[in-house]
This record gives C-alpha cells, structure tokens and sequence, in this order.
C-alpha cells in the first residue's frame, strides 16, 4: 500500500504546508514550537515518520528560517523517514552567488553547503528550488542531496493573464540581465518583448539610453524574477512610460518587498498593478489594492506526489 507524503514545514511557511497537503492529497504534519526566555527554540515534531516519505516546506528567509529548516530536516532523518524532499520556495541570498571583491562571503554557497550537511534518509535527499536568481546555485549542493530548480512559466503566463485578459500586450524586461528569459516567456505568450537599454554613468549611476521595441500606445507588463525594493522596476516603468506605454504593470515569480516598498511602487503613479507569488511569506502579509499575490504550490505539487511513489 502506498501511503501519501507527510508534508511539514517551518512556522513561517504553515500557509504553503497546507496548500500542499490539499492540493496533492498529502498529510499535513504537525511541529510543536517554543521559545525559552533565552532566546533558544524547541521543536518537537509530532507526526508519525518513521518510513514515511517527508517533504520539508521552508524558505531561507533570515537565519532563523535557515536554521528552523535545518533542524527540523535533521530531526525528520533520525526519526527514520524513509525519503526527505526540501521544499525551498524563496533561496535567500540568491543575489551574493559569486564574490566580485576578495574576501567578500558568497553565501548562496554557504547557504547550499548547510542544507548538504543534512543526514540521508532511508532512500534518499532532494531539494527542489523555484525560479533561481542564478541558474549556477544548484551546483552549490553538495553529496548526495539531489537538486532540482523548477520554473514558474505557468505562473507567470496566469498573472499575464490576469492582467490583460485579451492578450494584447508587451512584455518587457527591466534591463538586458533577464532579457533573455522574457523573450522566452513571450515567444510562448506569443507577444512582442521589450527591454531597457541602460548606459553607466557611473560606478554607481546609470541612465536610460533606450527601449528594444516599440511601446507606444501598448500595454507593458514588466517581468522580473524578484521585487525587492522596487527600484530597478520604478525606473524600468519610467522608461516605458516616456516611451509612450498606456500603463504598466508587473509579475515577479518572488515578491520580498520590504518596508514599505509596495507602497513607494503605488505612490509613484508608474504601475497600476502587480501579481506575484507567494513564495517569500511577507507577500502573503502586504494588504494593498496593487498587489496580487497567487499561491506558488501548484509549482510543487508534482514532488510531493512522486515523493510517495
């Protein structure tokens, strides 16, 4: 008899636990949590393991998500599960993936060799990633953890959707760095696809020097693997703009958004609207009426049904 996987996760990503466990017909699992006035943390894991095949839900958010993940990814092994799956929505650090200047940490490796150091289950470790800043991170995995890195085109072509129902769009890079995954992305789409050609100023200023295709007139949606602050993307939707675009809106696989950056995006008058996932916990919380945000899990679901097979 094939028993179904038993989904856990860190606290922060109960949301996406959930998801999971409906979506693919698996057991939520429970983890018992406390903190001591020390600062120090207690888990228990308070689902049957042994012989089950689990799958571990969790970004690396902040070290302490990192190390919730790890620990409990450790407890599950010497529990005796039969197979481990991580599930990393959001990879922190994805952007520090190789040094620019001696002596700088490339943590996106560091990061990788922590989550290598986990035990092996019975039959095996993997680690599934979603829409990497790098396409270079998975080699980072060390041993016997096996990684895999899935895309969210579905994704993104349901939020294009979303946004302009009728297909009558362009879509558009913030610069020459991801142009050539949204050209991808808009052969499929079957639209044109733009982009921001940008001149350096200087070592810390740029201006833009011109828009790859004709916008006038046009529907933009801007496409970008993660907001964070919002900057790259405000100045890409001026350029837009001043290139005649009607209105601009965004879809990023990741929305990190911090400190009030869906705020400054709304206020500048540039976007009317964006639709990311929920792959960074903190979208899920932003309350706004630019935001969108639309669940990662169908991206997983396939590894947690083949985890029980």
């Amino acid at each position: 008899m094939i028993h179904p996987s038993l989904v856990l996760s860190i606290d922060r990503y109960r949301y996406l636990r959930d998801d999971l466990a409906r979506l693919s017909g698996a057991e939520a699992g429970e983890v018992a949590r406390d903190t001591f006035p020390d600062g120090e943390r207690y888990l228990r894991i308070d689902s049957p393991i042994e012989r089950r095949d689990v799958v571990l839900v969790g970004g690396t958010i902040d070290d302490s998500a990192t190390l919730e993940l790890f620990d409990l990814a450790c407890a599950i092994i010497e529990c005796g599960a039969h197979t481990l799956t991580l599930i990393i929505p959001w990879f922190g650090y994805a952007t520090m993936e190789r040094a620019t200047r001696a002596g700088e940490v490339v943590t996106a490796k560091t990061r990788a060799r922590l989550l290598s150091a986990i035990p092996q289950a019975g039959s095996g470790n993997r680690v599934v990633l979603f829409d990497l800043h790098s396409e270079g991170i998975p080699h980072y995995f060390e041993g016997s953890l096996r990684p895999y890195h899935v895309y969210g085109k579905e994704l993104v072509f349901e939020a294009c959707r979303r946004l302009e129902p009728s297909g009558d769009f362009v879509l558009a890079s913030t610069d020459a760095g991801r142009a050539q995954w949204v050209e991808s992305l808009a052969n499929d789409l079957r639209v044109p696809a733009a982009l921001v050609i940008k001149r350096r100023i200087s070592g810390s200023e740029t201006e833009v020097a011109a828009v790859s295709a004709h916008v006038r007139g046009k529907s933009v949606i801007i496409y970008d693997d993660m907001i964070r602050t919002g900057s790259s993307l405000l100045h890409a939707a001026r350029a837009y703009r001043d290139a005649g675009a009607t209105r601009v809106s965004a879809v990023a696989s990741h929305g990190e958004l911090p400190g009030g950056a869906v705020e400054r995006i709304a206020a500048s008058g540039l976007i009317e609207r964006i639709v990311c996932s929920d792959s960074h916990p903190r979208a899920r919380a932003i309350a706004a009426p630019i935001l969108t945000v639309q669940s990662v899990a169908p991206v997983f679901v396939p590894f947690v049904r083949s985890a029980a097979r």
